[in-house]
């Protein structure tokens, strides 16, 4: 999820660039003494520590600005609600949204036009043209900026693979040799050779996952109706996951796992592979005592006509209805809060520095969102306070910027996911599943969700 970019050596423009913006503006909506006031989002019920680092960073931002005024909001995205927050004046003027969202208020002008001060700062050119492009207009203008971004990735279990006799610097690259490894696995060692989520819509989050890596869809272009019986790919990767729980007998015995249940058995050395955020290793050590010498982390294999990698992140974007002044301080904050900690080599190096005195991960790959060399101006930078095993993890890292992203579905995403949970469990838990069946029915519920977002 992170990249970087040069930005120590061109602060000083940054600054003055944005100063510039804010002088231009100072009638346009600052208060009687020339301060500008801002709300900007914070995540609802903070720890303490947490709320004070928050505080701490108004603070600083603040001080180098000292003619804007930084005022929290406790703000959660989403999509019912957001109408209704802009409409009745609680939306705060900069607050996240999810890539899946960008477009459509972009196209409909819910959040505001912010494309020519982003073009001002120095790394506007810098950012991922995958990732960018889920705050872009149709005329490439950034209305909202890229903070945060994930891409899945195929995790794996380096000790299994050794005692299955396969080379772990050398994983599959290529879904038949997914199967044929994980088979290998589960007869070398009696563990699960690959495992998949199936339940709390981790299911079709990854089946989806999968239909994309296999070159398909289970939505049109457009999003205005699902695709999930008309798309073979989606057939193709239900039969793929038959064959491997009943011709191959390779996913184990658990079938109902969710995201941190499958994180808790995968660090625990009982699942060879599985596909999930290729950012999870930060996860896996802190949350479930991974033996960071035990794992690997590739790219997932790309096949058919139109393959991609199922991505997601979030935006910051800038209420509509915020001045021309609140809108340019507004991108200062994006700019100070959001990415210095990608741009600025001072903020990088104290992050990396403090992470690693708490014996948090420094250096575990996140999905870049800017470019391949800021990506390695930023990792020159975490150099020297690097403590995950980095190699293990170069066959994602080398390989991701070469991954088309794709979106995932727009329409009623989490309720689609839903219904993609029931169908992947009754493939692995019923070897007469009708999966033809089994699609045609959640095609016409998911073609309901669809009718009533219209």
């Amino acid at each position: 999820m992170t990249s970087t970019t040069r930005r120590a050596a061109t602060g000083a423009l940054a600054l003055t660039t944005a100063a510039v913006l804010l002088a231009g503006c100072a009638n346009a909506g600052g208060d009687a003494d020339g301060t500008v006031t801002i709300a900007v989002a914070t995540d609802a019920g903070l720890e303490q520590e947490a709320r004070d680092n928050f505080d701490a960073r108004v603070e600083a931002f603040e001080k180098d600005n000292p003619d804007i005024d930084v005022e929290a909001r406790e703000y959660t995205w989403t999509a019912p609600t957001f109408t209704t927050d802009l409409a009745a004046g609680t939306l705060p003027d900069v607050f996240p949204i999810p890539f899946t969202d960008g477009r459509g208020l972009i196209a409909n002008e819910q959040i505001a036009d912010i494309s020519d001060l982003v073009a001002a700062l120095p790394y506007a050119d810098q950012f991922n043209p995958n990732i960018a492009q889920a705050g872009q207009a149709d005329d490439g203008g950034q209305w909202a900026v890229p903070i945060a971004a994930y891409g899945q990735g195929l995790h794996y279990n380096r000790a299994l693979f050794e005692a299955a006799g396969l080379d772990p610097d050398a994983p599959p690259a290529t879904w038949d040799e997914v199967r044929e490894a994980a088979k290998q696995i589960a007869d070398a060692t009696g563990q699960a050779g690959y495992a998949t989520m199936t339940s709390g819509n981790t299911g079709g989050w990854i089946l989806t996952t999968l239909v994309n890596a296999f070159g398909g869809r289970t939505e049109n272009g457009d999003a205005t109706a699902p695709t999930i019986d008309a798309d073979p790919a989606v057939a193709e990767v239900l039969q793929y996951l038959h064959d491997l729980r009943w011709g191959d007998n390779s996913m184990g015995s658990n079938f109902l796992y969710d995201w941190g249940t499958i994180n808790q058995d995968f660090a625990s050395g009982r699942i060879g592979m599985y596909v999930s955020g290729g950012g999870n290793y930060g996860n896996l050590v802190t949350q479930n005592a991974l033996n960071p010498d035990d794992y690997g982390l590739t790219v997932l294999p790309l096949q058919g006509a139109d393959p991609g990698l199922l991505g997601g992140g979030t935006l910051a974007a800038v209420n509509p209805k915020a001045s021309e002044a609140e809108q340019a301080a507004a991108v200062k904050w994006i700019d100070f809060y959001y990415l210095a900690k990608l741009t600025d080599e001072d903020t990088v190096v104290e992050t990396a520095e403090l992470a690693a005195s708490l014996d948090q991960p420094v250096g575990a790959p996140e999905l870049p969102i800017f470019d391949q060399e800021q990506y390695q101006q930023y990792q020159s930078w975490i150099e020297p306070f690097v403590n995950v095993p980095v190699e293990q993890m170069a066959p994602y890292t080398e390989a991701i910027f070469d991954q088309p992203l794709i979106a995932e579905p727009r329409v009623a995403t989490q309720d689609v996911y839903a219904l993609l949970d029931t169908v992947v469990q009754a493939v692995l838990t019923d070897e007469t599943a009708d999966i033809p069946a089994l699609l045609a029915d959640v095609q016409s519920q998911a073609e309901a969700l669809y009718a009533e977002a219209e």
